[in-house]
């Protein structure tokens, strides 16, 4: 990867590990706050590389509360069981109330 790429993919981690428990964003709000908001996917990236760097990666959902990226945690539910042992409710792969739990970087970082 180029170092810009893992740069960016370290503000990622930044951004993400302020992600308060009992709340998720979005990978699109995490781009927008970084001055890059055409790069959510970028951001899946990220999580998606984030095994062992201390990232609640289990925070970050789609914009419609999806969870999109469940299939790269180990176990079949483990991201659900994550997001729920934080007291978020997830019904079908996607998180109830989002209104509520939802915690957006450029309003709080």
């Amino acid at each position: 990867m180029k170092p810009e790429t893992l740069n960016f993919f370290d503000k990622v981690y930044q951004v993400a590990k302020q992600i308060p428990f009992g709340r998720v964003t979005s990978y699109g709000a995490i781009a927008k706050y970084l001055g890059a908001a055409r790069s959510a996917r970028m951001v899946g990236y990220a999580m998606n590389g984030s095994h062992g760097k201390d990232v609640a990666a289990h925070r970050v959902v789609n914009r419609k509360g999806l969870l999109t990226g469940k299939h790269h945690f180990d176990g079949t539910n483990l991201m659900q069981q994550l997001l729920e042992s934080e007291g978020i409710k997830v019904i079908e792969n996607q998180i109830q109330d989002l209104d509520t739990v939802y915690w957006d970087p450029s309003e709080h970082l």
